[in-house]
């Protein structure tokens, strides 16, 4: 594992080869900044090379709630049984095979709780596809499968006292407190983010995010 920064990051990425279409995993625990720091290093690498960058995100796969709801599973909404897994590979594979075509791909809404479907596209032109979210690591049956399909991995290392301080300011933006958010973390947050950081196989690239 080789620790940087954005920047060496963003170097290491564009000396691939540029002919070829490279899968790179951006994974991390629940509130180590995934999100923000794969737009930030997309704007990088197209700052740098114009349109060689593109960003798809796992929650897109999130089940509905109402299929959550259905099997019993909407208090664990965000741990890795709740995400459409299958539909993440087969995204996956579509984005390899890097036949020349547009492809659509969800986005996750977090205000409305509710995955977009189409609400991206990835431009053929793009090298570069950076696929972020917290389980694209992870040592386990179900999501072991995904590692392949990568040509690089990048884990963002943010200490557990640090991601519980940020979860804990999320919800509260979202109006949550006193037992809903005890709740919320100790019931499904947390458990998720000690997953993240106690089974995810060793990354590439390792960056403080913090």
């Amino acid at each position: 594992m080789i620790r940087t920064d954005l920047a060496g990051l963003a170097a290491a990425l564009l000396a691939l080869p540029g002919e070829t279409r490279h899968l790179v995993a951006v994974a991390g625990a629940p509130g180590s900044g995934k999100t923000t720091f794969t737009e930030r290093l997309a704007a990088a690498l197209n700052e740098a090379r114009p349109g060689c960058a593109a960003v798809v995100a796992m929650d897109g796969f999130h089940y509905d709630d109402r299929v959550l709801e259905a099997r019993g599973h909407r208090p664990r909404k965000g741990a890795p049984h709740t995400f459409d897994v299958d539909g993440l590979a087969s995204l996956l594979d579509r984005l390899r095979a890097d036949d020349g075509r547009a492809i659509a791909v969800p986005v996750f809404d977090r205000d409305l709780e509710i995955a977009r479907a189409g609400a991206r596209i990835v431009d053929p032109a793009a090298r570069l596809v950076l696929v972020e979210g917290n389980y694209l690591l992870l040592d386990d049956p179900a999501w072991t499968p995904l590692r392949p399909r990568f040509d690089a991995s990048v884990l963002l290392d943010v200490p557990a006292a640090i991601l519980e301080e940020r979860l804990t300011r999320r919800w509260q933006g979202y109006g949550l407190e006193g037992e809903t958010m005890r709740q919320k973390m100790e019931g499904n947050d947390l458990p998720n983010m000690r997953l993240v950081l106690e089974r995810s196989a060793a990354a590439d690239y390792a960056v403080e995010n913090f």
